[in-house]
């Protein structure tokens, strides 16, 4: 029987960014880190996975920290299947991705390479949680989740998490004293309005910026976004089952 859990960490905002070196500090707290991370940014990659490119993993020093870290080239889901195929020689007790600088919160969660990490790890059998900090700057401060994020993992290292569930959980920017708690929350029923700021290049040609507005829909009192707005932490569990069970019925009506 292994002494310390076997923690795998890795991200979407590369693996230097301020909000992973965090999450590695923290779970040095409580077992055996493995880092696994992309070598550069990679918001907003959702699920992608690299087919038509080789991938380069290396191992790399980034502090003193007792944990050891591989830099790769791919997405945060390549960074798992990495890990969990050709570097570490068993099975992770837990992955954490994060801290992602940014909310991932509602419909965020499906374009979100921090959660898609996570949730390559539960396919995988590895019980996974996606930590997100609702500050986008780089230099943003982790400091007031750390406790509430060491308890989050202790808790699903000591009980599991149900067979193909992974926790999404998302942070206020606030300081430690004006957190309130923990929420287990549903995700809000939200969408972004997207808009294409069209521009043209100095040599003529036109380039499109995408920007938007996140539309909430949903005045629930029971949803990750209100929680975050009224100075909860955020815990909305997860699937990657996508069948949509009530439809079924619903779809055997159809002449077909």
């Amino acid at each position: 029987m292994q002494d310390k859990p076997l923690i795998l960490v890795t991200n979407d905002d590369g693996i230097t960014a301020p909000g992973i070196r965090m999450l590695i500090e923290i779970m040095n707290k409580i077992g055996d880190v493995v880092v696994v991370a992309p070598d550069s940014p990679q918001s907003g990659m959702g699920h992608a996975i690299t087919v038509n490119n080789v991938l380069h993993c290396n191992p790399i020093t980034i502090d003193e920290g007792p944990q050891i870290e591989y830099s790769c080239s791919g997405t945060p889901a390549d960074c798992v299947k990495m890990a969990k195929n050709e570097i570490l020689n068993r099975t992770p007790d837990l992955c954490v991705s994060g801290i992602n600088h940014g909310a991932n919160s509602s419909i965020n969660v499906i374009y979100s390479g921090t959660m898609s990490a996570a949730v390559e790890a539960g396919i995988e059998g590895i019980p996974a949680i996606g930590f997100s900090l609702l500050d986008f700057d780089w230099h943003a401060d982790f400091r007031a989740a750390r406790k509430f994020i060491e308890k989050i993992a202790l808790n699903v290292l000591l009980n599991g998490l149900p067979d193909g569930v992974i926790l999404n959980v998302n942070i206020p920017k606030l300081k430690e004293d004006e957190i309130k708690g923990v929420r287990i929350c549903r995700q809000a029923n939200g969408y972004w309005k997207e808009t294409f700021d069209k521009r043209k290049s100095p040599f003529g040609k036109e380039y499109y910026w995408l920007s938007g507005e996140f539309i909430n829909r949903d005045k629930g009192q029971d949803t990750d976004i209100w929680a975050l707005e009224n100075g909860f932490i955020s815990v909305v569990p997860v699937q990657f089952d996508m069948t949509a069970h009530h439809a079924i019925q619903k779809l055997h009506t159809w002449d077909i």
